[in-house]
């Protein structure tokens, strides 16, 4: 039997759930609470957190994993090596998902052991807290929330929580999210932080009369425009 690792296991991987659920982004190694998610799986309406136990890994570090991942995930699913097979139902929740991957002549096999079901500990202030800070801006403006521009992206997260789903439909949430994830784009990351921040230090210095807080709010301002300028450069060179 040949041995399966990660690395084997994670293009063909992708390819079979793009076949399996249709309309999907990838986003990988995604860190949650103390483990990272091999992979966090967008649909439409959901998010999914994608474990992989290649034959070369063990159960070691699984019971805590399993731990994060359902404080962060609507579905869970984990993807097993042969090696794993006969025993794995008995090391993840039933309402876990299982997939198994086998090495065949013709390449690798995936089969769907056990389909995932809704996680029922999912967290809402954990699953947010995926988000960057200007995606959540986005979030609250779309549920004409306030703006909370002097707290943390904590604080926020918790004050979208609280509001679903009495305020804002559990369904419709889940929707937005997972647009803003489809449409986040990674080679812009550095820009959207740095624009965001600028933003928000520009609306204070348009409120602050204090000459030395104008002078502190100014330098971070010239700091976020040097660091916007260092972002485009390297969009330019890696383009």
């Amino acid at each position: 039997m040949i041995m399966l690792h990660d690395r084997d296991i994670r293009e063909p991987l992708f390819d079979f759930l793009e076949e399996y659920f249709g309309k999907i982004r990838i986003i990988e190694e995604k860190t949650t609470g103390r483990s990272r998610a091999d992979i966090v799986m967008v649909t439409p309406d959901s998010l999914y957190g994608i474990e992989i136990k290649s034959d070369a890994d063990t159960y070691v570090r699984l019971s805590r994993q399993i731990k994060d991942y359902d404080r962060y995930f609507d579905y869970n699913i984990v993807v097993a090596g042969s090696s794993h097979g006969l025993h794995i139902r008995e090391h993840v929740p039933d309402y876990w998902g299982i997939i198994t991957v086998e090495q065949m002549e013709n390449g690798l096999d995936f089969y769907i052991l056990r389909e995932p079901q809704t996680n029922p500990k999912a967290e809402w202030k954990h699953k947010l807290s995926i988000l960057w800070r200007p995606e959540l801006a986005q979030l609250q403006e779309w549920n004409d929330m306030p703006k909370y521009k002097e707290k943390s992206k904590a604080f926020v997260c918790g004050k979208i929580a609280e509001r679903i789903p009495e305020r804002i439909p559990e369904e419709r949430v889940r929707e937005q999210v997972s647009e803003i994830l489809f449409e986040r784009d990674y080679n812009e990351v550095d820009a959207i932080l740095s624009d965001y921040r600028r933003g928000e230090i520009q609306k204070k210095l348009d409120q602050e009369t204090d000459p030395r807080k104008r002078a502190e709010l100014m330098m971070e301002q010239a700091k976020s425009r040097l660091q916007l300028r260092q972002a485009g450069r390297r969009r330019k060179r890696s383009g």
